[in-house]
């Protein structure tokens, strides 16, 4: 596989990693494969954040094989809906006591702010092993784990985000909208940002999410504020969709 080849399959894995707000489970019931459909974040490195309930079967089996694989799939397309772009990944679930990634798992899914707190209620980050993606005809590989994972140092955009997205929803909500509709081709209104990390930013409106990706990574505050100065000013140059 050429360079380029290499680079575009990379992306592709990631948009479908990171675009994705649900994905399906198999974990491992006594050696048979087990899955089940779980809402689905992604910590700012890349990472997959999962919120189980100690008393689904799904956290029963990862209590006794950690390993597990998630298919993400793209969007549903016109006709065969194995045209459609898809991710395998394996790796291991690990429980995770990050706020930060609790706190971008909430921002993903509004809805699970009513049980995140109770007892019997955990998150887990997937440590990624690899993935195998299928992008379309004789686009078929396997990607490594570094591949998958952010390789941007963002430690310092990941401490800004919250205070990033509070501004954008309360002082450029009117970017944020333009965001959606000329960049992203989404109607109605009531779009806001929920998550920004090196390689694009997450939007939601009620139940419908989005995902807006960077042409180059932004790994520091400074950097995030100049890309969304760029996007903002190309939306309002580019036509209604």
């Amino acid at each position: 596989m050429i360079d380029s080849e290499a680079s575009d399959t990379t992306a592709a894995a990631r948009r479908l990693l990171r675009g994705s707000a649900h994905a399906a489970l198999a974990t491992s019931l006594a050696g048979w494969p087990y899955a089940s459909l779980v809402a689905v974040a992604c910590a700012i490195d890349g990472s997959p954040l999962l919120l189980l309930s100690d008393l689904a079967q799904h956290s029963h089996n990862i209590a006794a094989d950690a390993r597990v694989s998630l298919l993400f799939t793209a969007a549903a397309m016109p006709g065969d809906p194995l045209a459609a772009g898809r991710l395998s990944l394996l790796g291991r679930a690990e429980r995770c006591d990050d706020p930060r990634a609790a706190a971008r798992y909430a921002a993903r899914h509004p809805a699970s702010a009513g049980y995140a707190g109770f007892a019997d209620f955990k998150l887990y980050r997937v440590d990624i092993e690899r993935g195998h993606l299928v992008a379309g005809f004789g686009r078929i590989a396997w990607v490594a784990r570094d591949e998958l994972r952010c390789r941007s140092n963002a430690a310092s955009l990941g401490a800004a985000e919250a205070e990033i997205i509070a501004h954008m929803n309360a002082d450029h909500a009117d970017a944020v909208a333009l965001y959606a509709e000329r960049l992203l081709g989404r109607g109605g209104s009531g779009w806001r940002m929920t998550g920004i990390d090196p390689e694009g930013i997450d939007l939601r409106r009620e139940e419908e999410t989005a995902r807006l990706d960077f042409a180059a990574p932004a790994s520091t505050p400074a950097e995030a504020r100049q890309t969304l100065a760029a996007l903002a000013a190309a939306a309002r140059q580019a036509q209604p969709r």
